[in-house]
């Protein structure tokens, strides 16, 4: 983890980004008390490629949506 001052992160705010790429923290301090970190963002595990993906992840269910929202209805009246 390195640490710089706050006038030295705006001078090399681009630096300090291929740092945090690289897997390091560094921390920003301002009259010599740290105030902010720096550090990777975690990136999703599995992006869908498409809605058709996500769709053919998801369970079956015992009845069309159809037939269960009628039933639903059917309750609540």
């Amino acid at each position: 983890m390195s640490t710089v001052t706050l006038a030295d992160a705006k001078a090399r705010l681009s630096d300090l980004l291929t740092q945090v790429e690289a897997g390091e923290d560094v921390v920003i301090t301002r009259r010599g008390q740290p105030v902010a970190r720096l550090s990777q963002v975690e990136k999703p595990k599995e992006a869908l490629k498409s809605l058709a993906d996500f769709r053919a992840r998801m369970p079956r269910w015992r009845k069309p949506s159809a037939d269960l929202l009628r039933e639903t209805r059917e309750e609540s009246l």
